[in-house]
């Protein structure tokens, strides 16, 4: 079917910088959203960011001037590029999709809010 595979986590210090990749494969006929939401220890799942087929762009107030999203329609590859990273930055980071895809069958159909496994991100001295 769908897959996304999130890339580019690690351990980065503080003022630090990561990219992350996440790279959707299958018999995708197109996607329409791409975000990237975390979640920290203990804390519920937050939006980070997120970007339509269009280019238009949505993210949250924290992480606005310091994150930016953007994607590769060609590749199916949704980025975050992370700058100016914080300890509370740390969290499981997950890619999340709106996929139009051909099933076994080959008919379309749509999975509105699919996930990827995660990639942690921990920022620390």
């Amino acid at each position: 079917q769908v897959h996304l595979e999130e890339s580019g986590g690690g351990l980065v210090q503080p003022g630090g910088s990561l990219r992350l990749s996440c790279a959707a494969s299958g018999r995708i006929l197109s996607i329409n959203s791409m975000g990237w939401y975390r979640q920290a220890p203990g804390k519920q799942r937050e939006l980070v960011a997120d970007i339509t087929s269009a280019g238009t762009t949505n993210y949250a107030d924290s992480m606005k001037g310091r994150f930016t999203i953007s994607r590769d329609n060609a590749k199916n590859t949704v980025y975050l590029h992370m700058n100016s990273l914080k300890p509370e930055d740390t969290g499981v980071y997950y890619c999340n999709a709106d996929v139009l895809y051909y099933d076994d069958n080959y008919h379309p159909q749509r999975l509105y809010d699919y996930w990827g496994q995660g990639t942690q991100v921990t920022v620390s001295s």
